[in-house]
């Protein structure tokens, strides 16, 4: 875990004791040093506007009783998204599922936040509520896009075609998948580089996570080699590989055959098994294996060379 991620998991956690501590304080007027006549007040708010019901003029109660109810709001937010953490810890599927449901909670409470303020401050929540209804009507004749975003979201969180932490080619972008949202997906390549993607937009994509992937190297040896004595050389060391480099091959390294004879010499093609993450590192590792073997073994790889022939 990063310092960051630890940073910000104390601070949600400092953030939810002091919000406790003030749901706990406004929540019982009488402890707190206020007139007898406003804790009265503050009472009487706290009372009937959590059940969302309309009140007089605003006063000092009002707000204090609008902080509560942000509180609360914020707490619970909060302890869902502690809860979804726990859970999905060690599930990248439920890790995906967790920052859709996260993102959706974010925009419900943004709008609970706002009817619920709006009525504790004395406006009608019915009339708030139908005002949000017709503007709802409105902005999605307008917002077909937005719309298309959001359940595209819900059908690749559900069907599963990728989740968090796979690693994905979409338009010659090759990045892992950092986060899936409501409305976009960020992918991260390897320069840490970020690209923020429309869900609509994500057609034509692959996922490289989903199956193991192949690193490959050609070497090339000189045409005096004997083919024969070094495929059973091969055969002897290649297992060795294996065993020094398990943490990324998956599987023994295995040789393919001559894949062409070519102006300097015979070209020979190795193969691996690796994860994505670790392809282009297996493929390093693996050329650099080949390339000390042959060294062991007086194995030559040649170099660009010109044979001239004197016509006399």
């Amino acid at each position: 875990m990063s310092e960051n991620k630890k940073t910000a998991g104390t601070g949600t956690y400092i953030g939810l004791a002091l919000a406790l501590i003030l749901i706990i304080l406004l929540a019982n007027p009488a402890i707190l040093p206020l007139p007898a006549e406003m804790k009265e007040k503050l009472a009487e708010l706290e009372k009937t506007h959590f059940l969302i019901e309309r009140s007089g003029r605003i006063t000092i109660a009002h707000i204090i009783t609008l902080v509560l109810a942000m509180c609360v709001l914020w707490v619970c937010y909060n302890v869902i998204k502690l809860i979804l953490n726990a859970i999905s810890r060690n599930n990248e599927r439920l890790q995906t599922v967790m920052f859709l449901i996260l993102g959706v909670l974010k925009y419900l409470s943004f709008i609970i936040a706002i009817i619920w303020g709006l009525s504790i401050l004395g406006v009608n929540s019915t009339a708030v509520l139908a005002g949000a209804g017709i503007i709802g009507l409105i902005v999605g004749f307008g917002a077909q896009s937005l719309i298309e975003d959001v359940l595209t979201g819900f059908f690749i969180i559900f069907e599963g075609k990728y989740k968090i932490g796979d690693i994905i080619i979409l338009d010659d972008f090759r990045g892992t998948v950092r986060d899936i949202g409501v409305r976009t997906t960020t992918i991260e390549d390897a320069g840490h580089n970020l690209k923020v993607v429309n869900n609509s937009d994500i057609r034509n994509f692959q996922n490289r996570s989903a199956n193991s992937s192949i690193a490959a190297c050609e070497v090339s040896v000189s045409y005096d080699t004997d083919l024969a004595a070094l495929e059973k050389m091969l055969a002897e060391n290649l297992p060795k590989m294996y065993a020094v480099h398990k943490d990324l091959y998956l599987s023994q390294p295995k040789y393919l055959g001559v894949t062409a004879l070519a102006d300097s010499g015979v070209n020979l093609k190795f193969i691996v098994e690796a994860t994505e993450q670790n392809v282009f590192s297996a493929q390093r590792t693996l050329t650099r294996d080949i390339r000390i073997l042959f060294a062991d073994k007086n194995v030559e790889i040649p170099f660009p060379q010109v044979v001239v022939h004197n016509a006399d």
